[in-house]
C-alpha cells in the first residue's frame, strides 16, 4: 500500500477526485499546493488515441513554450569548421566532435539537449544506440538537425521543447515552474495542447485525445476537461 506524505494528502484534498477541471481551474490549484523547499516542474500527460505501434501514428514534433520552461537548458552541439564558432557565439555549453563522442561514449551526459549540423552526422549515427534511448539523439523532425545551429540553440535557450509518444500513446511534456503565474502556465499548456492537436496523424480515427492530467513533481494530479478546453481554444 503507498504511503503519501501530509504534504502530499493536503494537495490532494484541494482536488475533487471525479471533477475534470478547465485550465485556469487546475492552475489555481496548484498554486495552492503546500510549498515545498525546491521549486517543483508542472507537467502535463495527455493520453492519445493512436497507435504508436504504426510508424504513421506517431505524433512527434516541438513546441516553443511562450514562458520557456524555467529550467537552465544545457546544450551541446555536434559541429566542426566554422560553425564551431557559430555554436559557442550562440551560447551553447558545449561544443566539438570526437571528444565529446569519446566523452559520452564513456557514460557522460552533462547536457539536456543535443542538436548536430547535417555534415556530422555520418560521424555520429552510432551514437542512436547511446542517446536514443535518453532522448538525446539529434533528430531533422525535433530540429535538432540542421544548419541554422545558432537560430536552434537559441530557440532551445528559449523554451522550444520536443514531444513523442511513448509506447502506450501517451505523451508527457514540462509546461513551466510551480513558481510561474497561472497566466503562464495556462498559456504554456495551450500551446502545448495547440501543438499536439495539429501534429495528428492523417490516419488517427475516432477520440483523439482520450485524457489529460496536470501536476508538479511531488503533487497529485489534476484531471483535466480536455473536451471543453479545446473548445475554449478554438481549434
Amino acid at each position: 500500500m503507498t504511503k503519501y506524505s501530509k504534504r502530499y494528502k493536503s494537495a490532494a484534498d484541494l482536488i475533487e477526485k471525479e471533477k475534470k477541471y478547465l485550465l485556469l481551474e487546475a492552475m489555481d490549484i496548484i498554486k495552492n499546493f503546500p510549498p515545498l523547499k525546491f521549486v517543483e516542474t508542472v507537467e502535463m500527460s495527455v493520453r492519445l488515441g493512436v497507435d504508436p505501434r504504426k510508424s504513421d501514428q506517431m505524433v512527434r514534433g516541438t513546441v516553443a513554450l511562450p514562458h520557456g520552461t524555467g529550467k537552465e537548458v544545457r546544450v551541446l552541439v555536434f559541429a566542426k569548421g566554422e560553425q564551431v564558432k557559430e555554436a559557442q557565439e550562440a551560447g551553447a555549453d558545449y561544443v566539438g566532435l570526437e571528444e565529446l563522442v569519446t566523452k559520452i561514449n564513456g557514460g557522460w551526459f552533462d547536457f539536456d539537449v543535443a542538436i548536430a549540423t547535417p555534415d556530422v552526422m555520418r560521424d555520429i549515427g552510432k551514437m542512436g544506440r547511446v542517446l536514443g534511448p535518453r532522448g538525446l539523439m539529434p533528430s531533422p523532425k525535433a530540429g535538432t538537425v540542421t544548419q541554422a545551429v545558432g537560430q536552434a540553440i537559441k530557440e532551445v535557450k528559449a523554451g522550444k521543447i520536443e514531444f513523442k509518444t511513448d509506447k502506450t500513446g501517451n505523451v508527457q511534456v514540462p509546461v513551466g515552474r510551480a513558481s510561474f503565474t497561472k497566466e503562464d502556465l495556462f498559456d504554456n499548456a495551450a500551446a502545448v495542447i495547440d501543438a499536439l492537436q495539429r501534429a495528428r496523424p492523417a490516419t488517427a480515427k475516432g477520440l483523439y485525445f482520450k485524457g489529460c492530467t496536470l501536476s508538479t513533481t511531488m503533487g497529485p494530479g489534476i484531471t483535466l476537461d480536455i473536451k471543453e478546453i479545446i473548445s475554449s481554444l478554438k481549434m
